[in-house]
């Protein structure tokens, strides 16, 4: 169990890397580790203030971890679905969450971005038929309520999430 004053940030590593998006597409702060040894994931998360997330129980047992200077969040299920879960269930950051605020590419927020200026930028029917649109400032994406929207919406309600949330 964790205690939070401030949203987390988290640190996901590669054994449950969809994990990363589901966490982008709730709004929270989680950057895939790349590769590297372990000794680097611990690192980072400590240079960075962030909880790592992972399946490797040797992580968990770090004295870093013992000694609560290192936060690390252990899954035992390889369900992406299933591990988003979890962390909802185990933590108490429910308070942070504000979907679809931040690029589930890149890890950056999005932005609202006006209509006119994306005619060039999305296809035909997507300008006819949308009315919103989100940008991420960092990789350039434009994001809008299209089929892909309707799914996550579905998993969002799976894992008990409230989308109506004012953030």
């Amino acid at each position: 169990m964790f205690a939070a004053s401030e949203a987390p940030r988290f640190l996901v590593d590669q054994n449950v890397g969809k994990l990363a998006v589901n966490l982008r597409m709730l709004g929270f702060d989680a950057r895939r580790f790349g590769s590297g040894p372990d000794k680097q994931l611990v690192s980072e998360a400590l240079a960075e203030g962030r909880v790592i997330l992972t399946r490797d129980h040797l992580l968990a047992e770090r004295r870093l971890v013992k000694k609560g200077n290192l936060k690390v969040m252990l899954f035992e299920t390889e369900v992406a679905e299933d591990q988003l879960r979890q962390l909802l269930s185990d933590m108490v950051f429910r308070s942070f969450i504000c979907p679809f605020s931040r690029c589930i590419e890149c890890n950056y927020p999005l932005y609202p971005v006006m209509k006119d200026t994306l005619s060039e930028r999305v296809p035909p029917y997507v300008y006819q038929n949308q009315t919103e649109f989100k940008e991420c400032h960092h990789c350039g994406r434009v994001f809008w309520k299209g089929s892909h929207w309707q799914a996550m919406q579905e998993l969002l309600r799976r894992v008990g999430v409230d989308n109506n949330t004012s953030c």
